[in-house]
């Protein structure tokens, strides 16, 4: 049985300990796939927000232009991620180098996502700035 771990004896009791790999694949799929959704919904508020404060916010350009990109790149990751599902299907050494070099791809867009995200974060989206200095100007 694939996953199967062997028996583990301990106090005189045979404890038999099954790890089903397909279920945590699964999950961890899942669960990754929620954190995505979770970071493309950050990114559409933060584009928000960078809108309706206009060019007062100090570095509006930097920023619209890192979201962007960090959308973008999060688009297509997910998209070649799809396809390199769907062409793990198939049995063919040519479509298998085709997955691979996809899947190379689609890991150093996501790298490029990392990269836009902490580029992003250091030069910050605080409406608390903002608000203060309207209030205080």
């Amino acid at each position: 049985m694939p996953g199967r771990v062997n028996e583990i004896r301990g106090s005189g009791l045979d404890i038999l300990k099954t790890l089903d790999v397909n279920k945590y694949a699964t999950k961890k799929t899942i669960a990754q796939g929620l954190l995505d959704v979770a970071l493309l919904t950050a990114n559409a508020s933060q584009l928000k927000y960078v809108l309706q404060v206009g060019e007062k916010h100090e570095f509006y350009v930097l920023m619209l232009c890192l979201i962007i990109i960090s959308i973008l790149l999060q688009v297509t990751a997910a998209l070649l991620s799809i396809i390199v599902g769907i062409l793990r299907g198939y049995e063919d050494e040519k479509l298998e180098t085709l997955s691979w070099l996809l899947n190379q791809i689609s890991l150093g867009f996501v790298t490029g996502t990392l990269f836009c995200e902490v580029i992003k974060m250091n030069f910050g989206l605080d409406p608390a700035i903002h608000i203060n200095n309207t209030i205080l100007g």
